[in-house]
């Protein structure tokens, strides 16, 4: 069968068959790929059951695989576990758990890392262990919220700084950190106007960890952020997706945000791994010392 890429809505999201990612690709078949993610910002690849290395090898035909940090029980190595099964025990998490609190903030509309330095272009998930019930994800397309704009709307955006910042994010749900933990995450800053290069479409960086317009006032800044993220949420703009067992689904981390939904923890197992994809070259601004709010 030949590798098919087939819409899921109008706006974003494809299913991808056809192809076994968990084995080597060659150049031709994953510049289809490619073509498919710049296009569509979210691919579904059904029934690709892999292992860590399989994931990693795939992962790395889209760049550099990020390290992951904070408080997630992978820190340190190249997956960011999402999941209620101690890494080392395989035991139950018990869900007032310090690391299941931490976990409350990917309910969050969000797109991963935009809280470092350097974005990150695409995350890549594989479901190893679902449960039957609950634990989707729900995606949303910022490319969508750009392109209805309006062509003074898109002027209006042209040139601005957002603060990005992870101890707020997390704070949202009520998450705090150590000092020595909000000492490893300094705010930072990038544009929020992004533009695919390889095919010219916009989007807007927003969700969780968007704090601020650099330079506005709270309320405006608030109002912006929150209102081109409502935007995005559109039902016409978002997607739902169902896990099962194999799933693997890549995510243009520049034109979406994406949540988790909630399934209960305490009765069912979910082990889910994800690498994150670098956007690579150097921090658009250097890190900074965090904003106070405006009036």
């Amino acid at each position: 069968m030949p590798l098919t890429v087939t819409p899921l809505t109008p706006v974003f999201c494809a299913e991808i068959t056809g192809v076994d990612i968990t084995k080597p690709l060659d150049d031709a078949t994953f510049a289809k790929i490619r073509s498919a993610f710049d296009n569509h910002s979210i691919l579904i690849f059904p029934d690709q059951p892999m292992n860590d290395a399989q994931q990693i090898a795939f992962s790395e035909r889209f760049g550099q695989i990020e390290r992951s940090g904070g408080v997630n029980p992978g820190a340190g190595t190249s997956f960011s576990r999402q999941s209620n099964i101690d890494i080392k025990t395989g035991a139950v998490i018990p869900k007032d758990d310090r690391r299941m609190f931490y976990q409350k903030a990917n309910m969050l509309w969000h797109a991963d890392s935009t809280f470092k330095p350097v974005t990150s272009l695409c995350s890549i998930l594989s479901a190893r262990e679902i449960p039957p019930v609950g634990g989707a994800t729900e995606f949303a397309s910022t490319r969508a919220a750009y392109e209805e704009l309006s062509d003074a709307e898109k002027a209006e955006l042209e040139g601005l700084i957002v603060e990005h910042d992870f101890i707020y994010s997390r704070g949202l749900v009520g998450f705090t950190f150590t000092p020595e933990e909000t000492a490893k995450f300094p705010p930072v800053r990038h544009r929020l106007v992004r533009t695919n290069k390889n095919t010219g479409r916009k989007s807007v960086l927003v969700g969780a960890h968007a704090k601020c317009i650099v330079g506005w006032p709270e309320d405006r800044s608030r109002a912006l952020l929150d209102g081109l993220l409502a935007c995005a949420e559109k039902p016409e703009n978002s997607f739902r997706h169902e896990w099962r067992d194999g799933d693997v689904v890549v995510w243009d981390n520049q034109a979406a945000v994406h949540r988790a939904t909630p399934y209960d923890t305490e009765r069912y197992r979910r082990v889910m791994e994800r690498t994150t994809i670098t956007f690579g070259g150097a921090p658009e601004f250097p890190v900074g010392t965090r904003t106070a709010a405006r009036a």
